[in-house]
């Protein structure tokens, strides 16, 4: 039997959320591993720009990536142990977090034109 999708049951801002927040524990400019227990801090968070925002090479819609700076989905997160100590200024991922399969991958990110 396949793996349940979205066995938390995170709603589709948290989802989208922990999407874009895996794909930014990926790029090495801003974040901090912790070898110990596998977190992944998240030193700084893209900012909107008009309608869009820059995460690595792609362009997310600024509507698609509110939930970064909400605090609230942060700490839906957290108690889901998905990430920790999750402040306005950085952003943990537990590896619980940084591998659950959020269904969206690249969803609604496309390649920058700019």
């Amino acid at each position: 039997m396949p793996p349940k999708k979205n066995p938390l049951k995170l709603n589709k801002l948290q989802l989208r959320t922990l999407a874009l927040a895996q794909i930014l524990a990926e790029l090495p400019d801003i974040t901090r591993v912790d070898d110990e227990t596998g977190d992944i801090t998240l030193l700084q968070l893209p900012h909107a720009h008009g309608d869009h925002m820059h995460i690595g090479e792609f362009v997310v819609s600024a509507r698609d990536a509110s939930g970064l700076t909400n605090p609230a989905v942060w700490k839906a997160l957290e108690r889901k142990d998905l990430a920790c100590n999750a402040t306005h200024l950085t952003i943990t991922l537990t590896p619980l977090g940084q591998a659950y399969e959020t269904g969206l991958g690249d969803r609604f990110l496309s390649p920058s034109s700019h």
